[in-house]
């Protein structure tokens, strides 16, 4: 469920585009107002609201955002006024161009196994529009960033269009869970059946393949890995189960180490809110309840502020 708050009724896009322009002139620059309509409108009504700005004042919103915000906050308003295909497509170019540091897999493999395959297509079909390569193409240029396996990994994950319907075939289940169960015992985490059981079993299928896999080892598959921080294979494959078997535990993880860790993770943090706040936000707020018997909004007041804290603060619906 999404956290999002829309007004009802809402302001037609015209007006909005007005109330953001008037947020931009005189003395200073008017964060809150801008964050008071923004922050509250869906992506099709920001769509809307950029075609009327453009329509009335010959200017392209964003640009002038651009222009006229800074910091954590005119970032995470710059991925925020972009639809979730474009905003994806962004996040990965953005990832993939960086040559210092390197480029963070975690990205690819949130888009990647937590999307639909139709999501996930979409995000593909955005990026060779915009950018005039294959995401396929640009993840694979990456090999010198990353050890091999981690590179085959990530490209067979961009690379599948996963069967996306909830039947399961327990016979496979099983014989896949010994599979993984073998490879690990064997330290063979990068064997080419780990990466094709991984990359292309829906995502019913590799729940019941992890089920098996607790049920007759008597451990979860993440927990029979390597207890090695610094590998980044052992991180990739951990964040890719995750993501694809429980994105709302894997998106919590993510926010309380952005929060509790020496110094704020600003970047991660954005990410994550900024992606889910029109998809399931509001449920990885229950799961940081839970988990951390504090609400998500109070533990991120205590950590950022300003305007940007404002602006997420909004997106969760508080």
């Amino acid at each position: 469920m999404a956290s999002l708050k829309v007004p009802h009724p809402v302001p037609s896009p015209t007006e909005d585009a007005e109330s953001l322009r008037k947020a931009f002139e005189g003395w200073g620059t008017n964060e809150k107002s801008i964050i008071s309509i923004l922050a509250h409108r869906d992506a099709a009504q920001r769509k809307q609201i950029r075609l009327a700005y453009e329509e009335l004042y010959q200017q392209d919103l964003i640009k002038r955002m651009e222009s006229e915000l800074t910091g954590h906050l005119e970032k995470a308003m710059y991925r925020w006024m972009f639809g979730p295909a474009e905003r994806e497509a962004i996040l990965v170019y953005t990832e993939v161009r960086k040559a210092n540091p390197t480029p963070d897999p975690r990205v690819i493999i949130e888009i990647a196994c937590v999307s639909s395959p139709e999501e996930l297509l979409a995000v593909k079909k955005v990026y060779q529009s915009c950018y005039k390569h294959s995401l396929e193409e640009d993840v694979a240029s990456l090999r010198s960033c990353w050890s091999r396996i981690v590179s085959q990994l990530l490209v067979a994950l961009v690379g599948t269009y996963r069967y996306d319907g909830g039947e399961i075939d327990t016979r496979l289940a099983h014989v896949e869970a010994k599979t993984l169960h073998d490879a690990i015992n064997e330290k063979a985490f990068g064997h080419e059946e780990v990466i094709r059981i991984l990359t292309t079993r829906s995502k019913a299928q590799l729940n019941a393949t992890f089920n098996c896999y607790k049920d007759e080892y008597g451990t979860t598959i993440n927990k029979s890995l390597p207890a090695d921080s610094e590998n980044e294979f052992f991180l990739a494959l951990r964040a890719t189960i995750r993501s694809l078997t429980s994105p709302c535990k894997y998106f919590e993880k993510l926010l309380r180490n952005a929060i509790i860790n020496h110094g704020t993770d600003e970047n991660t943090l954005t990410r994550v809110i900024v992606m889910r706040a029109e998809k399931d936000l509001q449920e990885i707020k229950e799961v940081y309840y839970k988990r951390n018997n504090v609400p998500l909004a109070h533990a991120i007041a205590k950590d950022i502020s300003g305007d940007y804290k404002a602006f997420l603060l909004a997106l969760l619906g508080d």
